[in-house]
């Protein structure tokens, strides 16, 4: 079983707390191999890139480069969908550009840092976990179903997007697709829960105009809330910490500013795996989050 860098990026280490706590408890319940990326720095996100692009390629080249060439791992595992977009992005660039290669690798070394070389990949844990595991593995470990609790599961919009810097994406069965994909879906319903038919799976949550135009965030979040709602799911699970703070946050919002109150619950995919091998709610970060899901949990089982 391989042994990844764990690239937790910066929401992870913030806001995504809960996230971070149930990704480390759910690895250690499933045997999985990680290891901290050291010296890790921010993947870029929006703000780098907007002051010039090869600063964003660079600073996610820098992490994959530190996991290759001091850490001896092959694969880095991103929980983040910006961080894990940022990371490939930069794979793609550095493999199809060869002015992008000699830019970021003439600045690690004026920088003392480990040159990229291209013998690193990136994942989403959702890719490693599917690699590793897989479903029929997940159902040797359920220790609790999740007793048919119905999910949206809600991927966001980087997760497949744009689709050329995914090249492992499309490929077929056993691999993600980019048009209606499926992983988080089939670790869910192998751990007893019901995937409801979530149209808006890959919708955009607004994330990139929550600080500059909150309402148009809000009205964003409320179509994946009530979309949810009226595909009957009890829970939105998340794979993102930016999509999974600004749907508890807009969701509060709506109800406060506008008066629309849904009752949909949002739950880290993580967490929802590690209740139904038996970990607590608190165990794994449930009792952190902003959207209580305590009463609903005890309901089916896993409280």
């Amino acid at each position: 079983m391989a042994k990844v860098a764990y690239y937790p990026g910066c929401a992870l280490e913030g806001s995504g707390g809960p996230y971070d706590k149930s990704t480390r408890v759910l690895v250690k319940e499933l045997g999985l191999q990680m290891e901290n990326l050291q010296d890790y720095n921010c993947c870029g996100a929006m703000e780098a890139k907007n002051i010039h692009p090869m600063l964003q390629t660079y600073m996610s080249a820098r992490n994959l480069a530190i996991a290759s060439k001091l850490q001896g791992c092959d694969t880095v595992m991103a929980p983040c969908n910006g961080c894990y977009h940022n990371l490939k992005k930069a794979e793609y660039e550095l493999a199809t550009s060869e002015k992008a290669l000699d830019t970021v690798q003439d600045l690690a070394r004026k920088a003392d840092d480990p040159v990229f070389e291209g013998d690193v990949r990136t994942v989403h844990l959702l890719e490693w976990l599917m690699e590793e595991v897989g479903p029929e593995g997940i159902k040797g470990h359920i220790k609790k179903s999740l007793n048919g609790l119905k999910v949206a599961n809600y991927y966001g919009c980087m997760y497949t997007r744009p689709r050329q810097i995914f090249p492992e994406k499309d490929q077929g069965p056993g691999s993600e697709s980019s048009y209606k994909p499926h992983f988080m879906d089939d670790l869910l319903e192998a751990a007893g829960a019901v995937n409801v038919d979530f149209p808006l799976k890959t919708a955009c949550c607004g994330g990139a105009h929550t600080l500059s135009d909150a309402d148009t965030s809000t009205q964003l979040v409320l179509n994946l809330l009530q979309a949810a709602e009226d595909a009957g799911a009890e829970v939105i699970a998340t794979e993102c910490p930016t999509c999974h703070s600004g749907l508890e946050m807009h969701q509060v919002r709506a109800e406060t500013e506008f008066g629309i109150k849904t009752n949909v619950k949002i739950i880290y995919f993580t967490q929802l795996l590690g209740m139904a091998m038996g970990l607590s709610p608190r165990k794994v970060g449930a009792t952190d989050n902003v959207s209580d899901s305590l009463d609903l949990l005890k309901s089916k089982g896993l409280a």
